[in-house]
């Protein structure tokens, strides 16, 4: 058998997508390795979302390359955004031999083969239909406690700074009973967690199941099934969403709603198609349902145009909402997107880091006045594994997604237990074991 190493960047649905890709080629006689070195193929799955991204992508390819001189016929391989995006691109260098977009990884095998007979090979055709829906993953989580489950590829939103609209095409969901077969066998396999995934999940409809049905249809799979979600978006989460979580004990009370902007005029100009006004009321309402539930979110500064007076009003909203953790960019212009396209990149590089600086400071006081608030609380945390500082603590996250670190060495990934809240860092609830 042919061995395939893979090394994924980017998203959760990366990782799932990474997954789909073994079980595609152990399907037809490859066996997957974690030892680059001993590796028939090596590729990677890949993200575009920032200039960063991509950048550190060249450079695991002339890595990759290395290789070649200890094992004749290696094939190297782009998988994902990337490979949508730049396409001849990476052909062009003779470093890469495939080249696979997102809707193309049932072709890998017949790629893979024709690689061998001495020709690069390029599939980049993107889906209106494709959903996966009907492979088993290959999971890759080494715990062996959390699953990604997607339910839905693509994204028609199109917001200007964007590019997932363009690597990752139109918007389709998967029939929710793959769905929730999947997540069937995530129970029969041991795990005690899955995460369902989307460019935006909110926006989920099979005929007649829209996300709100899909969520408790696989909520009830089992009681013993933590479920999580992400991401939403502020223009599409219903009550009836909400509402749900809050009916099933077993959905966490977590919801990752990027904001991006604080800003009105900002948003309009990100296309994000509401306003600062509508997502305070969405927050107003989760909280209403689930007062402990957790909110992150997503922000970038510097974006087109944007002013001091309208980054204030960022750093506002992250005070006004209080969130518990946050993913914070500088904007990152992105070919062919309509901001690239339309907008002068014209907030100075080093604005736009000072701006990121002081919206990070902020949020990190923000996370250590949320963490401090649940000193002396206690949680049920269902472990993960040891934690990386010590061996002898375990760690886990509490149902809104905070992570915990305690002494104990009665337990293991997979349990479910009850900790008490110590102390607390900015990014971690220092506890201890509590009695049931």
């Amino acid at each position: 058998m042919k061995k395939v190493y893979i090394e994924t960047y980017g998203c959760q649905m990366n990782v799932n997508d990474t997954e789909v890709v073994f079980s595609i080629l152990a399907s037809h006689g490859y066996e997957r390795t974690e030892d680059i070195s001993s590796a028939d193929v090596i590729m990677a799955n890949t993200c575009s979302i920032r200039d960063n991204a991509e950048q550190r992508i060249w450079g695991r390819v002339d890595y990759f390359n290395t290789f070649r001189k200890s094992r004749s016929g290696l094939v190297v391989g782009i998988l994902g955004c990337m490979a949508e995006r730049l396409k001849d691109a990476l052909l062009d260098t003779r470093k890469v031999d495939v080249v696979a977009g997102p809707d193309a990884y049932r072709n890998l095998p017949a790629l893979l083969e024709a690689v061998s007979e001495g020709h690069p090979q390029m599939d980049v055709e993107l889906s209106r239909e494709e959903t996966y829906g009907d492979i088993s993953p290959v999971r890759i989580d080494k715990n062996g406690v959390s699953a990604f489950i997607s339910i839905m590829r693509g994204c028609n939103n199109v917001c200007s700074y964007c590019v997932v609209p363009y690597t990752r095409g139109a918007e389709r969901s998967r029939d929710p009973h793959t769905i929730v077969r999947e997540a069937c066998d995530c129970v029969a396999a041991g795990y005690k967690e899955v995460t369902l995934l989307g460019q935006n999940v909110d926006s989920y409809r099979f005929e007649d199941v829209d996300f709100a049905k899909l969520l408790a249809m696989v909520a009830d799979v089992s009681p013993q099934l933590r479920v999580r979600f992400s991401t939403s978006h502020p223009k599409d989460i219903s009550d009836a969403v909400i509402e749900t979580m809050a009916s099933r004990p077993n959905i966490c009370h977590q919801i990752h709603l990027p904001v991006q902007s604080g800003n009105n005029r900002i948003l309009e100009k990100m296309r994000r198609r509401y306003t600062r006004e509508w997502y305070l009321g969405r927050v107003a309402k989760i909280r209403s349902v689930m007062p402990d539930c957790g909110i992150s979110t997503d922000a970038i500064v510097g974006f087109c145009s944007e002013t001091e007076e309208e980054f204030r009003d960022t750093l506002s909203i992250f005070e006004e909402v209080g969130y518990d953790s946050a993913f914070m960019f500088n904007y990152s212009e992105r070919p062919g997107t309509l901001a690239a396209r339309n907008y002068p990149d014209d907030v100075p590089a080093e604005e736009k880091t000072r701006r990121l600086n002081e919206l990070i400071e902020l949020q990190n006081r923000l996370s250590l006045e949320s963490n401090r608030r649940d000193v002396g609380k206690v949680f049920e945390v269902l472990v993960e594994g040891p934690s990386k500082r010590n061996e002898t603590d375990l760690c886990g996250r509490t149902g809104s997604g905070k992570m915990c670190v305690w002494p104990d060495t009665k337990h293991r990934a997979g349990d479910y237990v009850l900790v008490r809240v110590e102390d607390c860092s900015s990014a971690t609830l220092l506890c201890s074991l509590a009695e049931k």
